[in-house]
């Protein structure tokens, strides 16, 4: 999506995104939108491992928390305004020098993450007016293109393939307007729910697929996978939660129904344990921003004690330990 390759060199002005870029900027140099005076600005964050990573702050981790109103927001997720299109092939370039990427039997470059460009149009208040979303998806990985791949890639490729799935499955519930949608089941539906539901919300689903005999299955599994898109209409809505908020048992379940469940109960005990795990290590990572913002506060106090003592040849011995919890001299 990003443009074609010369070798290991990518051109960015010959790609979707850049194509995209420029028919906004025209459309906003128009007659019917140049009176909004919109502001355009860009995000860029890849999903690797259930992990949200912000491709324009350095790689920063992000949290995706859902607010009060079921809106899915990732926190702290860094807009940089753009003015033109070579603006934007510039926020591309950086965040794609920074994306995940590794080597599979299957591919020598293959991409190991999702990535998620947005492009972002604001009224000159700061209001919400429209957002435009990219989706790079990494391919889904088999298991005969991992099986020489080490322990950590085959997590990757579990996890790529179980995002995928639940796209799969999110697509499929929407078009048969089943009771519950299971967008919870991974992040990349989650950050992804908002393009899908709503009378406003529009969705295009661009394969990539390969000419060659010996790619003939994957080329097949590609086209199945996108005609589903085709079945969406406007009026897909966000259903209510599970009462157990278990959207992955939800989504194992529904595919086993279907018969389209590859993976067996292994595999789903497999995904159970990495959730758990990510979301045990996000809340450690919280925990552990608290207590240092909390120390922070703590040692300025104390700095401010220590400077008061040095600056005051006079100071009074028992009130310096009284403020730093210490017995004085005289008391002991």
């Amino acid at each position: 999506m990003g443009g074609d390759f010369t070798g290991k060199d990518q051109n960015f002005s010959a790609g979707i995104y850049a194509m995209a870029a420029k028919d906004i900027f025209d459309l906003l140099r128009s007659q019917q939108y140049s009176q909004l005076d919109l502001k355009v600005s860009c995000s860029f964050f890849e999903i690797y491992g259930g992990k949200v990573f912000d491709l324009l702050a350095k790689r920063a981790k992000r949290r995706v928390l859902e607010d009060g109103n079921n809106v899915v927001n990732v926190v702290d997720l860094k807009e940089t305004p753009v003015l033109s299109v070579a603006s934007v092939l510039n926020a591309i370039k950086d965040g794609s020098a920074v994306r995940t990427s590794g080597q599979t039997s299957a591919n020598a470059h293959s991409s190991r993450s999702h990535a998620v460009f947005q492009i972002i149009l604001r009224s000159a208040r700061g209001k919400l007016h429209g957002k435009f979303s990219l989706i790079d998806l990494a391919g889904n990985e088999r298991g005969a293109d991992t099986s020489s791949a080490n322990r950590a890639t085959r997590l990757e490729g579990a996890e790529i393939n179980k995002s995928l799935l639940s796209l799969k499955e999110c697509i499929r519930a929407m078009s048969t307007n089943a009771g519950h949608i299971p967008f919870r089941a991974s992040k990349l539906t989650q950050v992804l729910r908002d393009s899908f539901i709503g009378d406003k919300a529009r969705t295009c689903m661009i394969a990539t697929l390969a000419p060659g005999q010996n790619s003939v299955e994957c080329t097949l599994n590609t086209l199945r996978y996108a005609d589903r898109v085709k079945e969406l209409g406007p009026d897909a809505q966000a259903a209510p939660p599970l009462e157990n908020n278990n959207d992955l048992a939800y989504l194992h379940q529904s595919l086993r129904s279907q018969g389209e469940e590859e993976e067996n109960q292994e595999m789903y005990n497999f995904h159970q344990v990495v959730e758990m795990l990510n979301e045990a290590e996000e809340n450690l990572v919280e925990e552990h921003q608290q207590c240092i913002m909390e120390n922070k506060e703590y040692l300025k106090q104390e700095e401010a004690i220590l400077s008061r003592v040095e600056q005051d040849v006079d100071y009074d011995i028992e009130d310096y330990a009284k403020s730093t919890g210490c017995n004085s001299p005289t008391e002991d």
